[in-house]
């Protein structure tokens, strides 16, 4: 399988100097993909009016949109003030312009007119994982354990398929709540390929900007820029906790014990106590057993050393029960506190803390990433922190 054919379009064109001039050199070659117009886009946006906004992050702002043969589906734009965001924009095309799976987001197209960089998916009735389940607020769908137990099987099917069948594998690099897509049964869809990365089969790693969200991103990541789709399956383990606990990795408003979602889950399985971490909105309706089976599996996905993570098509056939869970495999998990705990380390060995937009070392040993705090989100109910790296060795 390959992701760098050429074009194919919606609307003919009459030679190839004509398709040339209609599309940026920077997107002929990507296969598969309709060229939509910007008046298209606008139209079917309502001119990108807010109410048709239902996201927004920092690649863009993302809208549904109605196409004229009553297709819905959700316009991405890109930020005219988003820095990485054509790089992004690029990468998302190459990576799945050519690839489908049924828990994977659907590409349709993209539009490439004038300064106008716009990605056109299949629409998802049910938003995100981090608004509905997750979000805190109102949500009129009832989460129960059968749902949930399919929405994990179902993002492990995916991520199985990105590391183990396709070629080259992918890296996703930002599995989270928010990047997880509900269609109108529930079903879960990985999204935001922005920051993929594409690993050739004669490597074990890529040495590359550090990027992610804190709370799901693996240590080793993190503090030495080298990526591995171990960094995918650690992500995947926090993921599973949140959605088995109902809430989020991190969360300031409670009691500082119970803050760290990895934390307090490791905590439990030492005092053998892991059923107080379901979800208590399940009201008690839900496989123990398998429930406490699935925390497990996430402790396993997040063990300090990547090599003991199982690998995603391992995770799937323990998540379906064809394959046991030792409790004996399972080892300290690599945690946040941990992490922030070296980072302070090394802030005050390098240089003092500065605030945000400024640079700071993470130290471990010999090994140094020099990283920027580009962006910080707090919610209600999590903070997370997006890292950038200033030299991006491999692209």
């Amino acid at each position: 399988m390959t992701c760098f054919p050429a074009f194919s379009f919606r609307k003919k064109v009459s030679s190839p100097n004509k398709r040339i001039s209609e599309v940026d050199d920077e997107v002929s070659g990507i296969s598969n993909v309709i060229i939509y117009t910007y008046r298209e886009l606008r139209n079917a946006t309502g001119d990108f009016s807010q109410t048709n906004k239902i996201g927004e992050g920092g690649f863009g702002s993302v809208y549904m949109g109605t196409l004229r043969d009553g297709t819905l589906v959700a316009v991405k734009v890109l930020s005219a003030l988003s820095r990485q965001g054509v790089r992004e924009f690029l990468t998302e095309l190459n990576v799945i312009s050519d690839i489908e799976h049924e828990n994977l987001v659907k590409l349709h197209g993209c539009c490439v007119e004038e300064n106008h960089r716009i990605l056109v998916y299949g629409y998802l009735e049910n938003n995100s994982l981090a608004r509905t389940l997750l979000g805190g607020g109102h949500c009129n769908i009832h989460f129960n354990w059968k749902t949930r137990s399919k929405i994990c099987i179902g993002v492990a099917r995916g991520l199985a398929f990105l590391h183990e069948e396709v070629r080259p594998h992918i890296i996703h690099r930002d599995i989270k709540a928010s990047n997880i897509l509900l269609d109108e049964d529930l079903n879960p869809k990985i999204s935001d390929f922005g920051l993929a990365k594409l690993i050739p089969a004669n490597m074990t790693h890529v040495s590359t900007r550090v990027a992610g969200t804190i709370g799901y991103l693996a240590p080793e990541y993190a503090i030495r820029g080298q990526l591995t789709r171990k960094a995918d399956i650690y992500s995947f383990g926090v993921l599973l906790l949140e959605i088995v606990s109902g809430r989020c990795n991190t969360n300031t408003r409670l009691p500082y014990e119970e803050q760290y979602l990895l934390e307090r889950t490791w905590g439990l399985h030492e005092r053998r106590e892991l059923v107080l971490l379901v979800d208590t909105s399940l009201d008690g309706q839900f496989d123990a057993e398998e429930a406490c089976r699935f925390l497990r599996i996430g402790l396993l996905c997040t063990q300090d050393m990547p090599k003991l993570r199982p690998s995603m098509s391992n995770v799937v056939k323990m998540l379906t029960g064809q394959m046991t869970v030792e409790d004996k495999q399972i080892t300290k998990p690599g945690l946040i506190s941990d992490f922030m705990d070296l980072k302070i380390r090394g802030d005050q060995q390098e240089k003092p803390y500065a605030s945000n937009n400024t640079s700071y070392t993470i130290s471990s040993g010999s090994d140094k990433v020099d990283t920027t705090r580009s962006t910080m989100e707090n919610t209600s109910s999590s903070a997370t922190m997006t890292f950038t790296a200033i030299a991006d060795r491999i692209d």
